[in-house]
């Protein structure tokens, strides 16, 4: 994407189109998945949605997978008892998902099967079945995470979370 396209579809998506894309059901519907998927593993999975990157990201080309970086430490993904934390970051805007896991995980997974994950989003995205693509991709993450940190009663429950904040992060 040439850098005039993506500051234009930066600039002229609106911060309170997320809330129509991921609707209350929705957002409903991700973290009922996100709980369901937690009783197989003993990780933790972390939905993250943002409209648009701030334009002092986006002055400093700040990529996609950079973003979620950020995201994943901001919401501390990382901090984990087995740093098996898993963020699922879509950055609306650029259409773009990324997949960034803690280090307890993320050798343990090949790059391959993160890419199939946020191929699996995209498609549904482009189908516009937001809610069936992020669900999708939460059960592919949450049968990567139980084949490599199996449930012990889901290590005391912890599932994960998605929220929408001020900002347009979900």
């Amino acid at each position: 994407m040439t850098t005039f396209v993506r500051w234009v579809r930066h600039l002229l998506t609106p911060p309170w189109w997320i809330r129509i894309v991921f609707s209350t059901r929705t957002r409903a519907a991700i973290e009922a998945a996100i709980g369901r998927a937690g009783r197989d593993h003993a990780g933790e999975i972390r939905f993250a949605v943002e409209t648009t990157l701030p334009i002092a990201s986006l002055w400093r080309r700040v990529s996609s997978r950079q973003r979620a970086m950020e995201v994943f430490s901001s919401l501390r993904v990382w901090d984990t008892e087995r740093n098996n934390g898993v963020l699922i970051y879509v950055l609306w805007a650029a259409r773009s998902v990324e997949i960034v896991a803690d280090r307890g995980f993320a050798e343990r997974v090949r790059p391959a099967e993160w890419a199939a994950v946020c191929r699996l989003i995209t498609g549904y995205f482009r189908e516009g079945r937001v809610r069936d693509g992020a669900i999708a991709g939460i059960e592919a993450v949450g049968v990567l995470l139980a084949r490599q940190h199996p449930s012990a009663a889901a290590s005391a429950g912890v599932a994960g979370s998605a929220s929408l904040d001020r900002s347009g992060l979900l």
